[in-house]
């Protein structure tokens, strides 16, 4: 029946089945690529308690992302201090997991500035370059879209000797966050990158932990200074 309609439909419109045949395996792509973002139902639950407990003041400032940012968590507010930090990392998560539960993680703080770790899980889960920077671009058009004057950080996808072989497809995502930081003034692009390599181009070997996937307190410092760096300069001005 499938078919029958496509053959109906390119002898009508010639240029029509081009179209679909360019166009679907994207749309397609934008959901199928991605596990189910319901499995961290539970921990949004979870983060929603600990709002109520800690009863949280709008105008901070958001953290989220995958492990990088649900580790850092240990040390986050004595790095960003005196800045309103709401830490919301979540490990093993992805760009479209962040923008699934968009409202519990971000928008019902009301944050004056997000800052986002991602892409480094959704390149692990086999999910095409493009379509990891258009689930940054969804993500931060679904932001401004309820909060127009939010600044938007965006941190580079890292190096780690364990996924050596992505790093030319993370260049490519790190190009596109770039890309969009120029085209917006509201979102700034935070390159933790670069000092992740020695002199001669090489990945540090010594800022990971056993896996040589996540990062030890020498690559946290590292981390948190492009980080804090930026975000103190930014927002210091605007703090609560």
């Amino acid at each position: 029946m499938r078919q029958t309609q496509l053959l109906k439909l390119s002898r009508a419109h010639p240029f029509a089945i081009l179209i679909a045949i360019l166009i679907l395996p994207w749309a397609g792509a934008l959901a199928a690529d991605y596990p189910d973002p319901s499995r961290w139902d539970y921990t949004m639950i979870g983060f929603n308690l600990a709002d109520e407990i800690d009863d949280l003041r709008p105008g901070g400032i958001v953290l989220t992302g995958s492990s990088s940012m649900r580790f850092w968590g240990s040390r986050i507010h004595q790095d960003l201090a005196p800045l309103s930090i709401v830490s919301r990392g979540f490990g093993g998560s992805n760009m479209n997991d962040v923008y699934h539960h968009i409202d519990t993680l971000v928008l019902k703080h009301k944050p004056r500035a997000v800052v986002i770790y991602e892409g480094d899980n959704d390149l692990a889960q086999d999910v095409p370059v493009e379509v990891v920077v258009a689930k940054f671009r969804q993500s931060i058009d679904k932001i401004h879209a309820e909060l127009p004057k939010t600044r938007v950080y965006l941190v580079s996808v890292k190096p780690s000797l364990s996924r050596a072989a992505m790093w030319d497809d993370m260049t490519r995502v790190n190009a596109g966050l770039e890309k969009m930081a120029v085209r917006d003034a509201r979102i700034t692009y935070i390159d933790v990158a670069g000092p992740m390599f020695d002199a001669k181009g090489e990945m540090l070997t010594d800022i990971y932990v056993r896996d040589k996937l996540h990062l030890n307190q020498k690559g946290y410092d590292i981390w948190s200074d492009a980080i804090s760096q930026m975000l103190l300069t930014n927002e210091v001005q605007y703090e609560l």
